[in-house]
């Protein structure tokens, strides 16, 4: 098989900084096709979404897709929860941990795959104030760091 093209549509940086991502898992998103085309043209946004497991099945809520342009009545609503798609044994895995305290599923990154939308979702644990200001000092000093080897190299 060849190489399938990667196309990222639309990531979730605030999760990195508000949790610590202890599993990643690709889904694929049960959508309609005037939504897709939205997304092809990178019209989507996880910044408040998340995931719930529902009587087996794992949905994404707040996901925002915006109408399509030229979708006129086959457009849905924006924020619709749409359902993902995971074989039933990921989704008891993930249910089991989700019962542990302080684990939340949290959507990553939307990207293409080919031709299909996939969806990259995260098994999350919470981070407190002084994890977040370590992960800031950290930054700051990499940041630092390659500064000053640029300046050392010229």
């Amino acid at each position: 098989m060849g190489k399938e093209s990667f196309k990222l549509v639309a990531n979730n940086k605030k999760a990195y900084h508000d949790y610590f991502i202890d599993e990643k898992y690709e889904t694929g998103i049960e959508l309609a096709g005037t939504e897709v085309k939205s997304i092809r043209m990178g019209k989507c946004s996880i910044k408040e979404a998340f995931v719930r497991i529902d009587k087996g099945e794992v949905w994404v809520y707040g996901m925002n897709i915006n109408p399509y342009e030229k979708g006129n009545i086959f457009n849905k609503d924006p924020l619709r929860p749409r359902k993902l798609l995971m074989h039933r044994a990921e989704i008891s895995k993930l249910d089991s941990k989700i019962a542990v305290k302080g684990y939340t599923i949290v959507p990553l990154q939307v990207y293409f795959k080919g031709s299909l939308v996939k969806l990259e979702i995260g098994l999350a644990r919470g981070k407190k104030l002084y994890d977040k200001r370590e992960d800031i000092a950290k930054k700051d000093q990499k940041r630092e760091l390659e500064r000053d080897f640029k300046i050392r190299n010229l």
